[in-house]
C-alpha cells in the first residue's frame, strides 16, 4: 500500500488497539458557540489481542512509526485487513487465514507467502531498532539526571565530613548540606521512578505489537503452508 493512501494509520491501529477510532480521532473544527469540555482521555487502552492494557503515547508512537515504514504494494498490513475482515463471519481460525489469503492474492498480492514473511519481519525489525533507541535514551537519561544528583550527594556527604572537622562557623555550612541531601534523596527517588515506569510502559506496548505480529507469522506458517 503506498503511504499516501488515505486511513493507513487508523488501520494500523485497529490491527492492534480494541478502541482504535477513539485513539485516531481528531478534533472536531471550532465554531463560535461554546463547546462544552470533553473528560481527558485514559491514558491507557486495551490492546486487539485483549491481554491488558498498554499506554496510549507509546500505541500513536508505534502506529506513526509503521505507518512512515509502511512498505509499497500489498504485504503483511494488507493481508492483516483481509483477516480482520473475516472476523464475525463464524470461521475457526485456520479458515479465516485461508480465506484472507485467498483475498489477499485476488487483491493482486504475491502468490507465496513469502511477501508476508518478509514484510512482517522488516516491521519487527523497525520496532526492535526502535526498542534499542528508546532505551539508549533511558539509560542516558538516567546517567544525567539520576547519576549527577548522586554524585553531588558524595561530594556534600565528603565535605559534611570535613565541615565537621572545622571550627563552629562552618556549622551552617554543614547543615545547609545536610538539607540539600534530604532533598536529593527524594529527587532521586522521582526520578528514578519516572523514569521505569515509562520504560516499563514502553516495554507493556511494545511485547504487545511485538507479540501480535510473531502470533500471526506463526499462523501464517502454520496455515498457509
Amino acid at each position: 500500500m503506498a503511504d499516501s493512501e488515505p486511513g493507513i494509520g487508523k488501520k494500523i491501529l485497529s490491527f492492534f488497539i480494541n478502541d482504535a477510532d477513539e485513539v485516531a480521532s481528531k478534533p472536531a473544527v471550532a465554531s463560535s458557540a461554546p463547546q462544552p469540555s470533553k473528560p481527558t482521555p485514559p491514558a491507557t487502552v486495551s490492546n486487539a489481542a485483549g491481554t491488558g492494557q498498554v499506554d496510549r503515547k507509546f500505541v500513536e508512537h508505534f502506529v506513526n512509526l509503521l505507518e512512515k515504514a509502511n512498505l509499497p504494494g500489498p504485504d503483511y498490513f494488507e493481508y492483516k485487513q483481509a483477516l480482520q475482515s473475516m472476523e464475525g463471519l463464524g470461521l475457526g481460525e485456520e479458515k479465516q487465514f485461508q480465506a484472507a489469503w485467498a483475498s489477499f492474492k485476488a487483491m493482486g498480492g504475491a502468490k507465496d507467502t513469502t511477501v508476508l514473511k518478509t514484510s512482517a519481519d522488516q516491521y519487527l525489525g523497525i520496532l526492535n531498532k526502535d526498542r534499542d533507541s528508546f532505551l539508549k535514551d533511558v539509560e542516558k537519561a538516567v546517567k544525567d539526571r539520576v547519576g549527577a544528583l548522586q554524585d553531588e550527594h558524595k561530594k556534600l556527604e565528603d565535605s559534611n565530613a570535613a565541615y565537621a572537622q572545622q571550627i563552629l562557623d562552618l556549622q551552617k555550612k554543614i547543615d545547609d548540606n545536610k538539607n540539600r541531601l534530604g532533598q536529593i534523596a527524594g529527587e532521586v527517588s522521582e526520578q528514578t521512578a519516572k523514569i521505569n515506569a515509562n520504560r516499563d510502559s514502553f516495554e507493556v506496548t511494545y511485547v504487545s505489537f511485538v507479540d501480535q505480529i510473531k502470533s500471526d507469522l506463526s499462523k501464517i506458517n502454520q496455515y498457509l503452508q
